[in-house]
C-alpha cells in the first residue's frame, strides 16, 4: 500500500472553472496525480467524474484536492465535490477568459459558503503579454464583490511548468489562513463513490464532514438504513488508523453489499442522524434571478444528493433576486442533512443555479393554520440567529414545549450523553429561553428559570412555557384543595400527579414538582404538598377563636363591629385574624357588610324579627325593634334584599318567604 508521509491537515480545497481551462492538468501539475481516472475521460478530454488527489506543501503539511468536472451537464458532480470544501482554486484560462461555468461555479461557491481561496490564469503560453494583461482585468472585474474580490491571481502555464512554484506557496498561504474544521462530534460522511476491491469488500468514498472514524467502528448507511462495520480506513491511498472531518476518506465497509449503497447516500454515526423530506433552512436567491415563487419545483443539490424537490415560503407568496428569508424545502425523495450544511439549488426545468441556503432543522412538517406558520417563521428566525448548541437547543425546546430527549438528539445531531450534558448546563444557566422566540411572561416558572430536564422512564426536557402553565394549573389544584381542606397540611403527591400531571410518568412526575419546591413555588411538608402561601389551620385555636368573634358580635347585636376594629379588640395580628375570617365566612358562620362584620347569630335574630312584622317592613320599624340606628340597619336591610329575602316596595320591604333559609341553620 502506498504512503504519503507528511502532517496531515483537516482541510480540503477545490478546483473550480470552466470547461478545459485546464483545471485537471493544473492538478497534476502541482500534486503529480492525474485525476482523470476513467477511459471515457481520457478518450475525451474532459472531467466527468470528481477527482481526488493530496497535495503536499513544502513544510509538510497535506491537504485533499478536489477536482471537479466543469462542463454544464456535469453541474451536479461539481456541486458533490465543492459541497466538501473549505478553499476554492478558481481556474480561467488566459486565452478565452471568463466564461459561463466560470461565473456559475462561483455562484455555486458562494452559496456552499465558501469564503477563501485564489485564482489561476491558465494557458499563459497562449497568449502574449498585452492579451495576459486583458485577461488579468476581466478576471478582477468579474471578482469584484465576490468573496474572492483582492485574492492572488497568479498566471501560470502546466505545460512549461511556469509559476506553478508560487502556485504551490499560495496554496500554503491558503491553508495559513483557513481555520481546520473541528473533529468532535458524530461522524458524517457522504458517499460520493463506491466500488469493490478485492480484499476489502464494498469500498466507499468521500470527504469527512464531521467526526472522526475509524477501523472497528459501527455505521450506518443513510436513507436506506444499511448497517455495517468499518474494516479499515484510507486517506489519500494510505492506511490510517483515524480519519477526521476535512479528510478525503475511503472506507472498507463490511455488512454491506455495493448494489446497497448509492451516490447521494450517507455513512454516519448510528442512532443521531436519520432520512427527511422538509427541513428548515435560511434560503437566499441569487440576485441574477429575478424571482422564486412558493412551492416551485427545484433541484436540490445537498452533500452528493441530488434531488427534486419544492420550496415553501412561508412569508410570501414569492421572493425577489438576493432576498434571505426563511423557508423549508420539500424532497421528493429522501435526504439525510447535517445542521448548517450548506446546499444548492437549480431550476427543475431548464437546469442553471437559481439559490442556495443553510439548513437549520434537519426535521420539520409543513405548518397547518396562521398560528402555526407564524410559530414556524419564528423559529427559523430565532434558529438563524444561534451560534452555539445550547441556543439551538434553547429554540427548540420552547418551539416543542415538551422535548423527548430522544427528539433532541435527532434535532441537535449529538449523542444522548452530549444532548444531556448540553441540556442541563442550559437549565442550571438560568436563561429565560422564551426571550429568544417571544417576549410571553415567564411567571410561575422557578426562580432560576429557563427550561428544565426531567429524567424518568422517559427522558424530555419542559419549556418555560410549559413550567408557567403546569405550575399555574398545580397552583389552582392545590388552591382548591386548601379551600376544601383548610386544616389538612396539603395534598398527597400522587393526588397532585393525578390531576395534573397524568402524562407524566412517576419519577419525571416528582422530577418536576421538587423543582418547583427547589424555585420556591410549592412546599412538601411529611409527605404532603401545599402552596407556600397556605398555613394549615389548627382546629383547636379556630374553634376558640370563632367563639371569641361570635361573643364578640353578640355583644354588639345589631350594632355589629366594623372589620378594621375587630382584630385589634380580639387581640389578634393581621394574619391570625384573616385566616379566621376567612374560615368563619367558608362555613357561612360570618359576613361582611358594608364594612360591618354580621354574625349568623345576629343575621339569624334579625330574620325572626322580620317574620314576626305582618303589616311591612320599614326602615324605621326595624330600627326601633333593634333599638339600634339607620348607620347599622341600612346596610343589613340592603345585605337581605341582596340575598333576596326581602324585596323593596316603596319605604316598604316585603318578606320572601319561599327564599329564606331553613330555621335552625346557618344562613
Amino acid at each position: 500500500m502506498k504512503t504519503v508521509e507528511g502532517r496531515e491537515i483537516s482541510l480540503v480545497l477545490g478546483t473550480a472553472g470552466h470547461i478545459d481551462h485546464g483545471k485537471t492538468t493544473l492538478v497534476k501539475a502541482v500534486t503529480g496525480v492525474d485525476c482523470d481516472r476513467l477511459i471515457e475521460e481520457k478518450k475525451r478530454g474532459i472531467t466527468i467524474e470528481l477527482g481526488f488527489a493530496p497535495l503536499k506543501l513544502d513544510d509538510g503539511r497535506i491537504v485533499s484536492i478536489v477536482d471537479v468536472p466543469g462542463h454544464e451537464r456535469f453541474i451536479r458532480q461539481m456541486v458533490a465535490g465543492a459541497s466538501g470544501i473549505d478553499g476554492v482554486l478558481l481556474v480561467v484560462a488566459s486565452d478565452e477568459g471568463v466564461m459561463p461555468q466560470t461565473r456559475e461555479h462561483l455562484e455555486i461557491l458562494s452559496l456552499l459558503g465558501v469564503k477563501d481561496g485564489f485564482v489561476a490564469l491558465t494557458k499563459t503560453d497562449a497568449v502574449d503579454e498585452d492579451f495576459l494583461e486583458l485577461a488579468l482585468e476581466d478576471v478582477r472585474d468579474f471578482l469584484t464583490g465576490t468573496f474572492l474580490e483582492g485574492k492572488p491571481i497568479i498566471p501560470v502555464s502546466a505545460i512549461k511548468g511556469s509559476n506553478i512554484g508560487l502556485l504551490r506557496e499560495e496554496f500554503g498561504r491558503l491553508v495559513d489562513r483557513i481555520r481546520p474544521r473541528p473533529r468532535k462530534g458524530p461522524f458524517f460522511l457522504p458517499i460520493d463513490r463506491t466500488f469493490p476491491m478485492s480484499g476489502f469488500g464494498t469500498v466507499i468514498t468521500g470527504t469527512a464532514y464531521r467526526g472522526e472514524l475509524s477501523a472497528g467502528n459501527e455505521g450506518i448507511v443513510l436513507p436506506s438504513g444499511r448497517e455495517g462495520r468499518i474494516r479499515s480506513v484510507q486517506v489519500h491511498g494510505a492506511d490510517s488508523k483515524v480519519a477526521w472531518a476535512g479528510q478525503r476518506v475511503a472506507v472498507s465497509l463490511a455488512g454491506v453489499s455495493i448494489d446497497e449503497i448509492e451516490r447521494g447516500d450517507v455513512l454516519c454515526a448510528k442512532g443521531i442522524y436519520a432520512p427527511t423530506r422538509c427541513f428548515e433552512c435560511e434560503l437566499h436567491l441569487l440576485e441574477s434571478v429575478p424571482s422564486l415563487k412558493h412551492w416551485q419545483r427545484i433541484r436540490l443539490h445537498i452533500g452528493t444528493s441530488d434531488v427534486t424537490a419544492r420550496v415553501s415560503l412561508l412569508e410570501s407568496s414569492s421572493i425577489q433576486g438576493g432576498d434571505t428569508v426563511p423557508a423549508q424545502i420539500v424532497t421528493e425523495e429522501d435526504v439525510v442533512c447535517l445542521l448548517d450544511q450548506r446546499f444548492v439549488i437549480r431550476r427543475y426545468s431548464p437546469l442553471e443555479t437559481i439559490a442556495g441556503g443553510k439548513v437549520l432543522s434537519p426535521f420539520a412538517s409543513k405548518p397547518r393554520g396562521r398560528n402555526a406558520r407564524a410559530a414556524c417563521i419564528k423559529r427559523i428566525k430565532a434558529l438563524m440567529r444561534v451560534a452555539t448548541p445550547a441556543e439551538r437547543l434553547a429554540i427548540l425546546i420552547d418551539s416543542a414545549s415538551l422535548l423527548h430527549l430522544g427528539d433532541a438528539v435527532r434535532l441537535l445531531q449529538e449523542t444522548a450523553e452530549e444532548t444531556v450534558r448540553i441540556g442541563e448546563k442550559l437549565c442550571s444557566s438560568g436563561v429565560r429561553t422564551s426571550r429568544m422566540m417571544s417576549s410571553e411572561s415567564s411567571e410561575g416558572c422557578p426562580e432560576n428559570g429557563g427550561p428544565i430536564f426531567l429524567q424518568g422512564e422517559k427522558r424530555f426536557f419542559l419549556s418555560e412555557r410549559s413550567i408557567a402553565r403546569l405550575s399555574s394549573e398545580i397552583s389552582v389544584f392545590l388552591q382548591a384543595f386548601h379551600e376544601s381542606h383548610p386544616s389538612q397540611k396539603g395534598a398527597l403527591i400522587d393526588e397532585v400527579v393525578l390531576g395534573v400531571l397524568k402524562e407524566f410518568d412517576s419519577r419525571a412526575a416528582r422530577a418536576f414538582i421538587d423543582s418547583l419546591v427547589a424555585g420556591g413555588t410549592l412546599i412538601i411538608d411529611e409527605g404532603f404538598l401545599r402552596l407556600r402561601a397556605f398555613t394549615p389551620r389548627d382546629d383547636e385555636r379556630f374553634f376558640k377563636d370563632s367563639e371569641s368573634l361570635l361573643v364578640f358580635c353578640r355583644e354588639r347585636g345589631f350594632q355589629p363591629p366594623l372589620l378594621e376594629e375587630t382584630p385589634r379588640a380580639l387581640g389578634m395580628d393581621e394574619k391570625r385574624f384573616s385566616s379566621l375570617l376567612k374560615g368563619m365566612r367558608e362555613t357561612g358562620k360570618m359576613a361582611i357588610v358594608s364594612g360591618f362584620l354580621l354574625s349568623f347569630e345576629i343575621e339569624e335574630k334579625l330574620l325572626d324579627l322580620l317574620i314576626q312584622e305582618k303589616e311591612g317592613i320599614t326602615l324605621a320599624r326595624v330600627r326601633d325593634l333593634t333599638n339600634s340606628s339607620r348607620k347599622f340597619i341600612l346596610p343589613l336591610l340592603e345585605y337581605f334584599d341582596a340575598k333576596g329575602y326581602t324585596r323593596r316596595a316603596g319605604e316598604v320591604r316585603v318578606l320572601l318567604p319561599s327564599r329564606l333559609p331553613k330555621r335552625g341553620g346557618t344562613a
